[in-house]
């Protein structure tokens, strides 16, 4: 399968050298950067190492307002029109193990939607704080209460669609800054019928960088399965 991994960045100038030609290694997998105008000079790093990877890596500059749901959205508008069989999603910061995108590349050949569990078979995270496993833990058990979402990670954004069903999903009604943006996705996918199957992944905490998680971000998770319950529709 043609495979072409979406990355968005902000600010992962030291990450992006590390995280490119470990995905790039594999056969048949092509990547778009999507950088958010991050002022360390990401973006132009990014020029240089898709100069270096003879096509396979193409950059996306964003110049509109910020905010990770507005760069997938915009990356996953540019990569339905790639000729690809896959469209896989990841972190910049190195949580997510480009060793492990096989196990999702097949497992979708039968689903339209195959998600990176770090709650399939127990905790999998690594370096994390004790507040901070239990905020995500209890952030998953609040979501799925509430929107009925029938998967143990929610929230995750190691991720891999079929173009196709991509395609599908109404990108032009989501309206998530943050990490809620991985919420919503999901509800539209499960909304449509989509095949959703989860894979087990081992999530290690960023190496290099800060997070984006801030209040703003945590209070738009909050409210945003409340508003997919009853102001977006039920699932069917």
């Amino acid at each position: 399968m043609n495979v072409l991994v979406v990355v968005p960045t902000y600010n992962e100038r030291d990450n992006l050298p590390v995280l490119v030609p470990a995905v790039l290694e594999r056969s048949g997998y092509r990547m778009l950067v999507a950088d958010d105008g991050s002022p360390d000079g990401t973006g132009a790093l990014a020029d240089e190492l898709a100069a270096e990877w003879g096509g396979r890596l193409r950059v996306l500059h964003r110049t509109g307002r910020r905010g990770l749901g507005r760069s997938y959205v915009e990356a996953f508008r540019t990569a339905i029109a790639e000729p690809v069989d896959l469209v896989c999603q990841m972190d910049a910061d190195l949580s997510h193990d480009p060793g492990q995108l096989p196990a999702l590349v097949e497992a979708a050949r039968d689903h339209d939607l195959v998600l990176g569990s770090r709650y399939l078979t127990g905790i999998s995270v690594v370096n994390w704080p004790l507040r901070r496993i239990v905020l995500s833990t209890t952030a998953n058990f609040y979501i799925r209460a509430i929107t009925r979402l029938p998967v143990q990670d929610c929230t995750g954004g190691f991720r891999c669609w079929r173009r196709e069903a991509l395609a599908r999903l109404p990108l032009d009604r989501i309206v998530s800054d943050g990490y809620s943006f991985q919420i919503e996705m999901l509800w539209e996918a499960s909304r449509l019928g989509f095949r959703i199957t989860e894979v087990p992944i081992v999530f290690v905490e960023r190496r290099e960088g800060q997070s984006k998680l801030d209040r703003h971000v945590l209070l738009e998770a909050l409210w945003m399965p409340w508003r997919l319950r009853f102001g977006r529709g039920r699932r069917r």
